[in-house]
C-alpha cells in the first residue's frame, strides 16, 4: 500500500542528486509482481526523458526518482493509489495494480544549469589564456553524464580545430573553453539546453543529452598574432646584428606550443644555413632571425598563418603554432670582405708583407662562437706561406698583406673568401665564418711579381758558356741546376723563398728548352728582358 524504494547499486561519486524540477533521462523495467513485463525502456532503444515533481510522471515514480544519482539503479514498488489507480490502463494496466520499476538513471540537469568548469591541471606558466576569436586545437574525450564514450579526438589522432566564440561551435564549448592555458586539462560539463538540445545530434548524441567533455588544450593563437620573441641569452659583445640579405648559420629545436618536439637541428649534428628575409624560410623566422647577435639564443613563436598554415607539413599538424629555440653561430653577408683589427704593432714596423715574401706565422683559427678549430701552437710549428700565392685561402692571403714581423692582428673571413659553402669535411663546416688570431714571426722578402730567380750583381754576358760547362754547346737539366745552385750558394743570385728548389729549377729549365727536347741551346737561351711579355716567366 506505500511506495517502497530499494537502492541496488549507488555511484561512489554522486555530486549530484534529483530535485523537484530537474529534468532526466533514465532507462527502466516496468513488470507486474509476478514479473510479467508490460513495458521497458530498452525495448524502444531510447531512455524515458521527462521534469520530475511536474506532474508528467505517476506521483510514484515522481517521488521515487528524488534523490537519485547517475548511474545509480533503484527496485521501485508502486501501490495502485500513486500509480494508475482503479482505472488502471486499458489494455496495459489492470485497475488497481501494483508496479514494479527497475530504474538505471542515466542524465539530469536543471533549467537554470550554466556550465561547469572543473580544471584538474594547469600549468605552472600560463602567458596567454583563450579569448574570445581565438583559434584553438584541442584533444576531448566526449562523454555522457553516466560515463559513456561518444566521441574522442585521441581515437581519431587528430586534434579538434576551431575559433572559439564566434559559433563554430555548440554554445556550451564555446564558454567552457574561454579562460583556458596551453597545457590546461579541464573537465566541461554542458546542459543540452547549451548543446544539441532536445533534437540531439542525429547520430550518436540523443536528445535532452547532458554532455560531457575532457579537454586538453594543446594550442592556441589569434589571427592577429605576430610572431613573439623571448630573448634567452643575449652576448654582452655584440657588435654587429643581423640583417635583410645576410647568411646564417643555427641551431634549433622546434616545438609545438605544448612541448612536443617536430625537429632538432642538434640530432642531425648540423647547423640550418639560410639566407634571412629573403623568403628561403618561413615568414615567421624570416621575421625572427632578424637583429640577432652571434652567440645569441632566443625563442621564437610563429602563428601557423606565419608558419605551415591550416595544411601543416610532416610531423607539423595544420594550424600549429610553431615555438624555435635558435641558437646563432654565426652569420655573414654576401658582400663582405676580410674583416682586420690589429691588436698589437711594433714600434719599428717598416717592413710590411707583400705579394711573393715568404712567411711564418702563428695561428689560432676558430669558428665566430668560438669554437676552435685548429692551432699552430697546438703543433709546436709555425705555418710557413707564400704571400699571394694560393697556398692559402683567399681571404687569409688578404689578411696577412701589410704586416710587419711581431704583429698580431686577428682576421675574420667569410666564407665566400674561406672554404665556402662545402667546407671541410670533419674540420670547417660549410658556409662558416672563420676567426684567425694570427701573429708573424719572420718574413723573408720575395721576387718581384713573375720572377722566380733574380741576380744580386750583373749578369755575366757569357751567361750560356759559363752554364754550358762541358762547351758541347747544349745545356742539360743537371748542369743548369748545378749552375743556379751554385749562383745561390755564393750569394750571386736569389730564388723566390718559400718554393721547392728543384721544382723552380725545373720550371725554369722547361721554359729555356722551347723544343722540348730535354737540351737547351745557345739559340733558346733567353734572360727575361728579352722574353716577350706573353711568354713564360725565365731567368
Amino acid at each position: 500500500t506505500e511506495l517502497s524504494v530499494e537502492r541496488r547499486f549507488v555511484p561512489e561519486s554522486c555530486p549530484r542528486a534529483v530535485r523537484p524540477g530537474d529534468f532526466v533521462r533514465y532507462h527502466y523495467l516496468g513488470a507486474f509482481p509476478d514479473g510479467t513485463r508490460f513495458d521497458s525502456s530498452y525495448d524502444r532503444g531510447s531512455t524515458f526523458n521527462v521534469f520530475v515533481g511536474k506532474g508528467q510522471l505517476i506521483a510514484g515514480m515522481d517521488q521515487a526518482l528524488v534523490g537519485m544519482c547517475v548511474n545509480e539503479r533503484r527496485f521501485v514498488k508502486i501501490p495502485p493509489k500513486l500509480a494508475y489507480g482503479s482505472e488502471g490502463v486499458p489494455g496495459v494496466i489492470p485497475p488497481n495494480a501494483v508496479l514494479h520499476f527497475d530504474v538505471l538513471l542515466i542524465d539530469l540537469w536543471n533549467s537554470e544549469d550554466e556550465v561547469q568548469v572543473q580544471t584538474y591541471f594547469r600549468p605552472e606558466k600560463c602567458p596567454r589564456t583563450v579569448q574570445v576569436s581565438d583559434f584553438v586545437r584541442y584533444h576531448y574525450n566526449g562523454t555522457f553524464l553516466d560515463g559513456t564514450l561518444f566521441d574522442s579526438s585521441h581515437n581519431r589522432m587528430r586534434t579538434y580545430d576551431t575559433y572559439v566564440g564566434i559559433g563554430w561551435l555548440i554554445p556550451g564549448m564555446d564558454q567552457g573553453l574561454l579562460g583556458m592555458c596551453v597545457g590546461e586539462k579541464r573537465i566541461i560539463t554542458i546542459p543540452p539546453f547549451l548543446a544539441y538540445g532536445e533534437a540531439g545530434d542525429g547520430k550518436e548524441i540523443p536528445g535532452q543529452a547532458s554532455l560531457v567533455f575532457d579537454v586538453v588544450l594543446l594550442d592556441l593563437h589569434n589571427p592577429k598574432d605576430g610572431i613573439a620573441i623571448e630573448n634567452q641569452l643575449v652576448p654582452e659583445s655584440c657588435e654587429r646584428r643581423s640583417q635583410t640579405g645576410d647568411f646564417l648559420r643555427y641551431h634549433y629545436n622546434g616545438t609545438l606550443l605544448d612541448g612536443t618536439l617536430f625537429d632538432s637541428s642538434y640530432s642531425r649534428n648540423r647547423t640550418y644555413d639560410t639566407y634571412v628575409g629573403k623568403g628561403y624560410v618561413i615568414a615567421g623566422m624570416d621575421e625572427g632571425l632578424l637583429g640577432v647577435c652571434t652567440g645569441e639564443k632566443r625563442r621564437i613563436i610563429i602563428p601557423p598563418h606565419l608558419g605551415y598554415g591550416e595544411e601543416g607539413r610532416g610531423k607539423i599538424p595544420g594550424s600549429a603554432v610553431l615555438v624555435f629555440d635558435i641558437h646563432v653561430v654565426d652569420f655573414h653577408n654576401p658582400s663582405d670582405s676580410v674583416s682586420i683589427t690589429v691588436n698589437y704593432k711594433p714600434s719599428n714596423c717598416t717592413v710590411l708583407s707583400k705579394k711573393g715574401d715568404y712567411l711564418k706565422y702563428h695561428y689560432n683559427a676558430s669558428l665566430l662562437d668560438g669554437t676552435l678549430l685548429d692551432s699552430t701552437h697546438s703543433l709546436g710549428k709555425t705555418y710557413n706561406i707564400v704571400l699571394g700565392s694560393g697556398q692559402v685561402v683567399l681571404g687569409m692571403d688578404m689578411g696577412l698583406q701589410d704586416m710587419c714581423v711581431g704583429e698580431r692582428r686577428t682576421v675574420v673571413i667569410p666564407p665566400h673568401l674561406g672554404y665556402g659553402e662545402d667546407g671541410v669535411e670533419g674540420e670547417v663546416p660549410g658556409s662558416a665564418v672563420l676567426v684567425f688570431d694570427i701573429e708573424l714571426l719572420e718574413l723573408v722578402s720575395g721576387l718581384p711579381e713573375g720572377y722566380m730567380f733574380v741576380w744580386n750583381g750583373e749578369v755575366s754576358p757569357n751567361l750560356f758558356e759559363e752554364i754550358d760547362q762541358n762547351h758541347d754547346g747544349e745545356v742539360l737539366l743537371e748542369e743548369f741546376s748545378e749552375y743556379i745552385q751554385t749562383q745561390v750558394d755564393t750569394g750571386k743570385g736569389k730564388l723566390a723563398p718559400g718554393f721547392d728548389f728543384e721544382m723552380i729549377v725545373k720550371n725554369m729549365f722547361t721554359n729555356q728548352d722551347r723544343d722540348g727536347n730535354g737540351k737547351v741551346t745557345a739559340e733558346e737561351f733567353k734572360l727575361k728582358d728579352q722574353e716577350a711579355k706573353e711568354e713564360h716567366d725565365e731567368l
